[in-house]
């Protein structure tokens, strides 16, 4: 085990990569994963913003799931990287908060994002006359926007226990990145309440809106099954397996990880769960929505031939 100094107040990230030649693969891949996500996520800002085809309710939430897991991804990857370079693992007191804070604002947009997601495909398939008037511009903002007010709002609050509460000499976060309930374990004082609130706040932006999004796609679902169109049924088969392929890798590990008690954790497990959500979700996101969605690959064919017909 190494010697850390426990005379600062910053703490120290043991991180995902071990001081081995697995380490150094594992931080390779993580970087080119880092790499694909960045490109990916812009690529798909950048093919809704340019083409009118895709300038839709559904496309502009898928926007900024791109735009959320762009900073989703950039919030932790970089400072890892940096460590595992540097050789150096600690981050400062203050440093931890904002990255707590930004984590946690993310991770319930994206929760809150992929319900309204859920919503607007199941009012596109089920109530298709009604689309346009409950899935307005004004409607979409106002989800984008609640999402995020909401999602600050929650960030905030544990973000300020956190930072002020007592925590013991050593303080040796046993993550790749500030997770709140990592760094709870290193309190000098009681934290039960506590994590009963985390418990509750987990089961509001993860349960709630998971059971929302299982309602949604089971009556998109009976609705499809009795569409006489065989390529509708097709097609809103693709669209739903999408949305549920995304949802599942999002949420699975999420669920699992935050709302088991603290004695039935461990730190290796949550390490390797957190992967999923903050790295392999925000690479795999844009690779699902273009490679399984022919409008996506239309409106990629059709900015390419502008690009290059602008270019001769």
């Amino acid at each position: 085990m190494e010697n850390y100094n426990q005379t600062s107040t910053d703490f120290i990230l043991l991180g995902l990569f071990p001081p081995s030649r697995i380490g150094l693969f594992l931080f390779i891949l993580i970087v080119l994963i880092f790499l694909m996500a960045l490109i990916g996520n812009l690529s798909m800002i950048l093919l809704i913003f340019l083409d009118t085809h895709l300038h839709t309710p559904m496309y502009f939430l898928l926007s900024q799931l791109s735009f959320i897991d762009l900073n989703y991804i950039s919030t932790i990857v970089p400072k890892m990287a940096s460590d595992f370079l540097h050789g150096n693992k600690s981050i400062s007191f203050t440093g931890c908060g904002i990255q707590s804070f930004f984590f946690t604002t993310l991770a319930v947009v994206e929760a809150l994002l992929l319900t309204s997601m859920a919503y607007d495909r199941c009012i596109a398939i089920c109530f298709p006359l009604h689309y346009l008037i409950r899935m307005s511009k004004r409607v979409c903002v106002l989800m984008i926007t609640g999402s995020w007010i909401i999602g600050s709002i929650n960030a905030c609050a544990h973000t300020v226990y956190v930072l002020h509460i007592p925590y013991c000499p050593s303080r040796v976060i046993n993550h790749f990145f500030c997770d709140v309930p990592a760094m709870v374990t290193l309190a000098c004082t009681d934290t039960w309440v506590y994590e009963g609130t985390v418990f509750l706040s987990a089961t509001i932006f993860l349960v709630f809106p998971l059971i929302g999004i299982s309602c949604s796609y089971g009556r998109v679902l009976l609705a499809v099954y009795h569409m006489k169109s065989a390529e509708g049924k097709k097609k809103a088969y693709l669209t739903c397996s999408t949305h549920l392929t995304v949802v599942t890798f999002y949420y699975a590990p999420f669920v699992y990880t935050y709302l088991r008690p603290r004695s039935l954790r461990s730190p290796t497990e949550d390490k390797v769960l957190a992967v999923f959500y903050t790295i392999l979700t925000p690479m795999l996101n844009p690779i699902i929505y273009s490679l399984r969605n022919k409008e996506v690959m239309g409106a990629l064919t059709r900015v390419s031939q502008r690009i290059c017909s602008v270019k001769m």
